[in-house]
């Protein structure tokens, strides 16, 4: 009797453990069934590259085919802009849905420069390992600290060869889980030595005579190249572009592999990818400055879930809103309030949305060296620069004042700097207000035209709600309300 019972218990305990182990395993199969239908997400970030440069946005001279089929198969925006045109800064923007002035990442980054995030913003990386990603980057990365801006892999490859960058990329694509890959080229930035002997000559823009391992040379003739209307058009200028160009063929060439290697994994259908800069051309008149050059950017995004494509988006959107929207598409949640900006993932396939009308761009430094804050706003057509520290001449950053293009100029004592004079360039007012519609070139300031008044003051109005709102310690220098301004005591 007791030998049966014994039996009966063991039988029992038996049936407990494989229903249990059996309810495990498909809870373990729900779970990854679950995620497995999550869409991957890839990020891919040049460094300094204007819409200049493009097929897709007009230029028909560069060679750019896998970018300009991407654009064919997804969305172009034509009014995408960094909120400030300064690699470490923009990229902080991008990856956390909040202005620089208000996480304290006001610049560089790197070496003695060392600005850096506060500690309790939460990142787009760090949300999306909470839901269930793989995250992983590659290349730069330029931001801090980095629990901050965590990611699970970091995968190393020359930041300067994109095909050794995507085929390094194979084990993220083939991953079993959604994967968020963050792909940042340092190209077209500038190519050491910035310092060039002679003066006159051109910045090779990482470009190498002897190439890249994998890497087709596409070069360019200076005498081909499109100038445009902010640069001088000489020979400095031209020799110059035609390297920046090069560069820029070499990331097309690596967003084409990795492109290919999404296809032989099978997730072509289930990765939405965008393709951004982290801000302008890395020329005088571009990066560094709020004109136009220096933050209005290229965006592609290709979504499949979206029925519309190679359409062309008009709305004006903002790397601010980059994490909210890749957030929505990927359905995890968030408080709207955690984000400066707002989600776009709802008109990606519309070709124009009444409501996104209206941008900010904030920046403060570049180099430690170069402070000089700017703020912008963008409502309809107009566009204001407030020129915070305008009695300060313009400062250069340092590579930019090395370049033949500028010194070229300045060698030589020119009067004019592209469509600007050099007083101009160097000297700024305090507010600087421009007619897109009119003036896509920013050559003739309204500030200080009566027939323009209200509109300057209707844009102050809304900068300093902006500012406000963001929480920009810079909102003292209206009238020196320091109510935004710290106790200089940790609570």
């Amino acid at each position: 009797m007791t030998i049966k019972l014994e039996a009966l218990k063991f039988s029992i305990l038996v049936t407990l453990a494989f229903l249990f182990v059996s309810c495990s395993n498909d809870k373990k199969t729900e779970i990854k069934t679950e995620e497995s239908d999550k869409a991957n997400i890839i990020l891919f970030v040049a460094d300094d590259h204007g819409t200049d440069a493009l097929g897709c946005y007009g230029n028909p001279i560069i060679k750019t085919p896998n970018l300009d089929k991407l654009a064919s198969e997804g969305v172009r925006f034509t009014n995408a802009y960094c909120t400030s045109a300064s690699c470490a800064a923009s990229r902080s923007v991008i990856l956390s849905g909040k202005y620089g002035h208000a996480t304290g990442s006001y610049g560089h980054v790197h070496d003695y420069h060392h600005f850096s995030t506060f500690d309790n913003v939460k990142t787009l990386s760090n949300r999306l390992t909470e839901a269930g990603y793989l995250t992983a980057r590659i290349g730069k990365y330029h931001v801090a600290p980095e629990k901050v801006y965590l990611f699970d892999e970091v995968l190393e490859a020359d930041p300067r060869n994109t095909v050794e960058m995507a085929d390094k990329c194979k084990d993220v694509i083939n991953s079993e889980k959604p994967f968020f890959l963050y792909f940042c080229t340092d190209d077209p930035h500038r190519g050491h030595p910035f310092k060039p002997e002679p003066w006159d000559t051109p910045n090779t823009f990482g470009n190498k005579k002897e190439g890249y391992t994998g890497v087709n040379q596409v070069t360019y003739n200076p005498e081909n190249v499109l100038v445009p209307e902010f640069l001088p058009d000489n020979k400095q200028s031209r020799e110059e572009i035609a390297q920046y160009y090069q560069s820029i063929s070499r990331i097309d060439q690596g967003f084409g592999k990795l492109m290919g290697h999404l296809k032989e994994a099978g997730k072509l259908e289930n990765t939405i990818v965008f393709y951004i800069s982290d801000n302008g051309m890395a020329f005088p008149g571009a990066k560094t400055t709020v004109y136009e050059p220096g933050i209005k950017l290229p965006c592609i995004i290709k979504d499949p879930t979206k029925s519309k494509k190679g359409t062309t988006n008009t709305a004006r959107i903002s790397w601010v809103d980059l994490t909210p929207t890749i957030l929505d598409m990927v359905e995890v949640d968030y408080e709207e309030k955690d984000f400066h900006g707002k989600s776009f993932e709802n008109i990606i396939d519309k070709e124009n949305s009444e409501d996104w009308n209206q941008i900010y761009a904030s920046h403060t430094f570049h180099e430690i060296t170069m402070y000089y804050p700017m703020r912008v706003v963008i409502d309809e057509n107009f566009k204001l620069i407030w020129n915070i520290a305008y009695r300060l001449d313009y400062p250069f950053a340092s590579d930019l004042w090395a370049a033949s293009t500028w010194q070229a100029t300045y060698r030589n004592e020119e009067e004019y700097f592209g469509n600007r004079t050099v007083q101009d360039y160097m000297f700024r007012p305090e507010f600087e207000l421009f007619d897109l519609s009119k003036d896509p070139n920013e050559s003739n300031n309204l500030a200080k035209n009566e027939d323009f008044s209200d509109v300057l003051e209707s844009l102050k109005s809304k900068m300093k709600a902006f500012q406000l709102k963001t929480k920009d310690p810079w909102l003292i220098m209206w009238d020196h309300d320091s109510s935004l301004q710290g106790t200089g005591v940790n609570l």
